[in-house]
């Protein structure tokens, strides 16, 4: 998954006609490593989607702006705008995000 590392990337990518998803993270979360075991599989199955990462401490500005306040959040982006949003409480297992996935397709 490609790190985004600046405002003016994250602008240029979820500004894309094709839906793209961006996982918040944090490098102190565990459950942000948790999902870091599981979630390349996911990608494969996934692949119809762009996948990036964004550290919520290194850009927090983006993650106010679109109510990140629990980490890891999986976002999905089409033409500028949030379509779907997996809290945390809710991205703790493969099922959970799968789900997710399916049900935002």
């Amino acid at each position: 998954m490609q790190s985004i590392q600046n405002q003016e990337t994250f602008q240029e990518l979820i500004s894309q006609s094709e839906p793209v998803i961006i996982k918040f993270f944090a490098d102190w979360c565990p459950d942000c490593t948790r999902m870091n075991m599981f979630i390349d599989e996911i990608i494969e199955e996934h692949n119809q989607y762009k996948w990036y990462e964004l550290n919520k401490d290194e850009l927090p500005e983006i993650a106010d702006r679109y109510d990140v306040m629990g980490i890891p959040s999986l976002l999905i982006f089409k033409d500028g705008e949030k379509k779907a949003h997996l809290h945390s409480a809710n991205a703790k297992t493969p099922d959970q995000v799968r789900e997710f996935l399916q049900n935002n397709q």
